[in-house]
């Protein structure tokens, strides 16, 4: 018994000796701390806007405990926490031996009126027994056309800064907006850019217009789903297109885009009488977290267009309508991929009734793969009772679908490349590379007649007298 309580006392002597030497200070100079980081770096930050909130580690490495005063050298564009006070100057950190504290830092960058980007820089400063340490702040600026929750009338972007949405932007209707070619749109989390009236994306090969979510850190470089409206009903989510043209508007156009990183990249509602709704030309739209394209009762142009990596559908085609596809590249690779990158449907049902919509749609040069069994699914509904059309043909098509699918009927279905062994292969798919390889199955299998109208590829390249299928044509060196 004396020996084991003798043996506790020895145990809690050590205890109390450690506590009291950890919570001893030191006031020693040669004292010094480390950190997590030497600089906290802030991808782009546009102005007005606050940045997400980093932070880093301080550590105390020695056995006794030390007080640091802790202070923004400038003052200026940031913001730091410590120790869950919100302050530019704390007097005394208090960090016990062997033990560390955070630091939280965020930085808000007033408006400059240029398109250059900003370089901020400030450091917070560690004065530990007159031992001066510090960590570095650095930050890049970005001016930006601010619009939060508008309605906008007749309307030209410019490619001078960037223009940032936040809660969506709606084209009023019978107004029109351009965007000029190089301009970039970033778009907060649940918006959008919704069209009543109509819409002129007028990119270019070499600058075209971009259309993607705001989170610029690396993190977020390839992540579906950043951006999009939705609302909830009936305990259900519904999302809008990330360009969402709505029931009414037609003539739309959209050429040389790239819309990447939401929902669902392009969403069309009805169209009106037989206009065009919308024409969408040397375009690309990846990494949606629903579809590349939704569209619905919509009369729809496409061409020298590359739709790949959406959780559904590169393109559901639904409600009927009528779409031309020529020179398209709808593929999908995704691990969640989860649907057919190409639905055909003509109709939807409401309780126990069933609406059915007149359908027509055309693919020629086209090529529609990916990584499921069957990339094609056609649901039609037979009603006797009303009168609908359902029509569709596959022209000099590369199309991945099922060995048991019937592909017999020529009026249908024209010089198709089915085979299994027959691979598109693409250059890097992993990469987001959907030019051919030189192996590749669809080299020189288009129809020639379309050169009259789509004579250049998405790349601005001068097809041959024997065209590629898909958005690329293969130029051998």
């Amino acid at each position: 018994m004396r020996l084991v309580h003798l043996c506790g006392l020895l145990l809690s002597g050590v205890v109390l000796f450690s506590c009291q030497d950890n919570d001893k200070f030191t006031d020693s100079p040669s004292v010094r701390l480390e950190f997590s980081t030497d600089t906290v770096k802030f991808d782009t930050v546009f102005t007005t806007i606050g940045s997400v909130t980093k932070q880093f580690r301080v550590y105390n490495r020695n056995k006794e405990a030390v007080r640091t005063s802790v202070s923004l050298a400038d003052k200026g564009y940031y913001r730091m926490n410590v120790d869950g006070v919100a302050t530019n100057n704390f007097a005394n950190l208090e960090i016990r031996g062997n033990d560390s504290a955070y630091i939280f830092v965020e930085v808000t960058i007033d408006p400059q009126n240029s398109n250059s980007p900003i370089v901020v820089l400030d450091s917070i400063q560690f004065n530990t027994n007159g031992n001066v340490q510090d960590v570095k702040l650095m930050a890049f600026g970005q001016d930006v056309h601010f619009y939060n929750d508008s309605l906008i009338g007749n309307t030209h972007w410019i490619n001078d800064k960037p223009y940032l949405i936040y809660n969506s932007v709606m084209v009023d209707s019978l107004c029109t907006l351009e965007i000029d070619p190089g301009v970039q749109l970033y778009f907060h989390n649940n918006s959008s850019l919704l069209v009543k009236g109509q819409i002129h994306v007028n990119g270019t090969k070499d600058e075209p217009v971009v259309f993607q979510g705001d989170r610029l850190e690396d993190y977020y470089a390839d992540k579906p789903g950043q951006w999009g409206a939705s609302y909830k009903i009936d305990g259900n989510k519904y999302y809008f297109g990330n360009i969402h043209i709505l029931n009414g508007s037609g003539g739309n156009t959209i050429d040389y885009a790239i819309i990447k990183n939401g929902t669902k990249g392009i969403q069309i509602d009805n169209h009106v009488d037989d206009e065009t709704t919308l024409t969408l030309s040397n375009t690309v739209i990846y990494n949606m977290s629903i579809a590349g394209v939704y569209a619905q009762t919509a009369n729809l142009n496409v061409y020298n267009t590359l739709i790949y990596n959406c959780d559904y559908y590169a393109a559901a085609l639904t409600l009927g309508g009528k779409y031309n596809f020529v020179h398209t590249t709808l593929v999908n690779y995704m691990a969640r991929h989860l649907m057919p990158s190409l639905v055909l449907t003509n109709f939807y049902k409401s309780d126990d009734e069933i609406h059915i919509f007149d359908f027509d749609a055309h693919f020629a040069n086209s090529i529609i793969y990916g990584s499921l069994t069957s990339e094609l699914v056609i649901d039609r509904a037979l009603d006797e009772t009303v009168k609908s059309d359902f029509n569709f043909k596959f022209e000099n098509c590369m199309l991945k679908i099922n060995p048991q699918f019937d592909i017999s009927d020529t009026s249908l279905f024209v010089n198709m490349i089915t085979e299994p062994t027959d691979l598109p292969r693409f250059v890097n798919p992993a990469e987001g590379d959907f030019h051919l390889d030189t192996l590749s199955a669809a080299k020189d299998k288009g129809n020639a007649a379309y050169l009259i109208d789509f004579p250049l590829d998405l790349d601005g390249v001068m097809r041959d007298s024997l065209p590629d299928l898909g958005a690329y044509e293969r130029i051998e060196q």
